[in-house]
């Protein structure tokens, strides 16, 4: 299990992560987003925040649960890689209901690595441009 302070909780944190970089398998979709990177605030944030989404259409109560469990624990093992300042949502798709718990590890940790690139180039974007306005 994540400790309280590694997981999302609020709809707020939800909407900022699933606005950020996305990227998706047949099994899921993680969306990545790279919180404030100001030294202020760096003494603030206590780490990767992890929220996972399990929607009705991945089957009944059991089976999502299920999944979100296998899902949660496949995060647990990738915070520790993650810099502290980045937001992850794992959103199951229907086909997660049959898969193994390798093939969502798999699948999660492939999206996750890709979505977090698309993030740091996005920032590093937003970077160069505002340089380029000063």
């Amino acid at each position: 299990m994540l400790p309280a302070s590694q997981r999302l909780r609020r709809r707020s944190e939800f909407r900022a992560a699933i606005r950020g970089a996305t990227s998706g398998s047949k099994l899921v979709v993680v969306h990545v987003v790279i919180r404030s990177t100001d030294p202020a605030t760096a003494d603030l944030i206590n780490g990767p925040c992890v929220g996972v989404v399990c929607s009705k259409s991945v089957g009944n109560s059991v089976v999502r649960h299920t999944v979100a469990r296998h899902l949660r624990h496949v995060a647990k093992n990738l915070v520790d890689d993650l810099p502290r300042n980045v937001d992850l949502v794992i959103r199951a798709r229907p086909a997660a209901a049959n898969a193994s718990h390798s093939a969502l590890a798999e699948a999660v940790t492939y999206c996750t690595n890709k979505a977090y690139g698309k993030a740091r180039r996005r920032e590093a974007k937003k970077a160069k441009d505002k340089k380029s306005e000063s």
